[in-house]
């Protein structure tokens, strides 16, 4: 529609609607690199931490291709500094020839020096364990969930999965009655 000061106007009638829902995320869950299944059923984790990892740049390529392993990884603190190792992050064929690509190096974690003391101390005079949960993108940084954890014992995992299994024979039981 032309107005009086001849500029084109579009009515607001003929905008499509846009739901808000639609613009929303929910968590991490689409952002997510690689998860550490087994660390649930091997540790109980009292506490969760967000720490950065500095990467190079073949690695942020390949995790941008979801190609990371979290299984068999740990996080240890030397010299006030928390490290990843074993993560498992592949390179891509595409990868430069001239770059030597080393798939499971350490990784430097990024965190505040407060969290790094406090974890300092509860896993060097409280016995536990520092153990990554999973590894996901936030406003295009790659982050690491760290777990503060305790290890279970064998039977601690029996009584964990025969609640598990209570709670999901319960769901069926409410579903069908």
């Amino acid at each position: 529609m032309l107005s009086a000061a001849g500029v084109w106007s579009i009515s607001s009638n003929t905008m499509p609607a846009m739901s808000k829902k639609s613009k929303k995320k929910a968590g991490h869950t689409g952002n997510t690199i690689a998860l550490n299944k087994k660390a649930k059923h091997e540790y109980f984790i009292e506490e969760r931490y967000e720490a950065g990892i500095s990467l190079q740049g073949w690695e942020v390529k390949s995790l941008r291709e979801g190609r990371a392993q979290l299984n068999e990884s740990y996080v240890t603190i030397k010299e006030n500094e928390a490290f990843l190792f074993g993560a498992h992050i592949t390179a891509l064929p595409t990868a430069s020839k001239h770059i030597q690509t080393d798939p499971v190096r350490t990784r430097k974690l990024l965190l505040h020096r407060k969290e790094l003391d406090k974890l300092i101390g509860l896993v060097e005079r409280r016995g536990y364990t520092l153990v990554p949960l999973a590894m996901y993108w936030k406003k295009g940084f790659a982050k690491l969930e760290i777990g503060l954890a305790k290890g279970k014992k064998l039977h601690d995992k029996r009584a964990t999965d025969k609640e598990r299994d209570w709670q999901r024979d319960k769901q069926r039981i409410l579903k069908h009655s």
